[in-house]
């Protein structure tokens, strides 16, 4: 059946104005997981690699971690590359996620990478790149739904423990995301988590939390929220607007690694980290410290570091001008630019309060 969000009426402005006052944490801790906290960090591609596992998991207050997508072809299973993907954070449950459409090797490596100590395996079913979908994998499979159960039957035979799937609202309309989600279910997924935007959306337009919402209210099985969660009470909000079992978050992360930390500490009743200038520093130094002692180049290492910068730059005023610091050419350079542009600046003027006090990103919103 169509549902009515298939052409969904466009969010209120409302959604995109700084919030503040009291943060409702009441059952946060009432989840379905045997997780320390409902939360997840996203599998992002080029991103969620074990050294930024490792630098996010050290701040505390993440659930799960979770690779970026691990392609599976048709191409024979290769254990070793696989048993690669698998490196685990003491004491942090591991989601590996692998991306493909071959029945017989989906499931193979889906088996394998469970008996390699994943915690949870997962298949990406929400990979919006062209590059991607014109394979006809990623989020392309949400438009064959025979595929879907083939692949997801086959994978949940071979997966003894915990089978997940990660999903987009559609391709180009998201008219049957409620269907996607029965076949999953029917399939046997124990969980799936739901970006709300279409895979022509990319990330463009805010997310439509409706959408969750809406696969809460039809499954039996646990919803996980994901997209534009922007500031630690947003975690708060989307879990009391959509009804969802934990969220996930992926490039909020990398604008403000400390948000997992301030969601866990608002939910204990303690008073949350506000990152100031001297922090964002500090984080950048942290990072090309860590990348520096994995990667035996250097133009890896400021690429990594770019990355990080690209989003930790939305967190202050562009009259900043931190973009500058994206022309440098060396690791030495580019931290040397950010520490004269934000050393010393306020928290006050550092868009990483929990509430968003600035209010520099449109947060997602279930309510029109």
């Amino acid at each position: 059946m169509n549902h009515p969000l298939h052409q969904p009426t466009p969010l209120s402005a409302d959604h995109a104005q700084p919030r503040s006052g009291p943060i409702d944490t009441s059952g946060w801790h009432t989840h379905p997981f045997p997780w320390a906290h409902p939360t997840l960090l996203a599998p992002m591609e080029g991103v969620s690699h074990p050294t930024f596992r490792k630098l996010m998991a050290e701040r505390g207050g993440i659930g799960m971690l979770c690779t970026e997508f691990v392609r599976i072809t048709d191409q024979r299973i290769n254990p070793r590359a696989l048993a690669r993907e698998v490196v685990k954070q003491p004491g942090m449950p591991l989601s590996v996620q692998v991306m493909g459409n071959s029945v017989q090797h989906m499931a193979d490596a889906a088996g394998l990478m469970a008996n390699l100590g994943a915690d949870v395996v997962d298949i990406n079913l929400g990979c919006p790149s062209p590059r991607v979908v014109k394979k006809g994998v990623g989020a392309a499979m949400l438009g064959d739904l025979g595929l879907l159960e083939r692949v997801l039957s086959a994978m949940r035979a071979a997966v003894p423990g915990v089978l997940s799937a990660k999903i987009r609202a559609g391709i180009e309309r998201a008219d049957h995301f409620l269907a996607v989600g029965r076949v999953l279910q029917n399939a046997g997924v124990d969980f799936i988590t739901v970006h709300p935007r279409r895979s022509a959306d990319f990330y463009q337009n805010v997310a439509d939390w409706r959408i969750i919402r809406a696969l809460k209210d039809e499954l039996d099985i646990p919803v996980v929220g994901n997209g534009d969660v922007w500031y630690a009470a947003d975690a708060f909000r989307m879990r009391k607007e959509t009804g969802c079992d934990a969220v996930m978050l992926g490039r909020p992360s990398l604008r403000n690694p400390w948000i997992f930390e301030q969601i866990a500490d608002l939910a204990a009743g303690k008073t949350p980290r506000e990152p100031a200038g001297d922090d964002l520093v500090a984080l950048l130094h942290d990072v090309a410290e860590h990348y520096l002692a994995v990667y035996p180049a250097e133009r890896l290492v400021i690429g990594k570091l770019k990355e990080w910068l690209t989003y930790t730059a939305r967190a202050v005023s562009p009259e900043l001008q931190l973009r500058h610091a994206l022309r440098q050419a060396t690791v030495t350079g580019l931290l040397a630019e950010v520490t004269t542009r934000i050393a010393g600046l306020p928290a006050s003027e550092v868009d990483l309060n929990v509430h968003g006090h600035l209010g520099y990103e449109r947060r997602g919103s279930a309510i029109l």
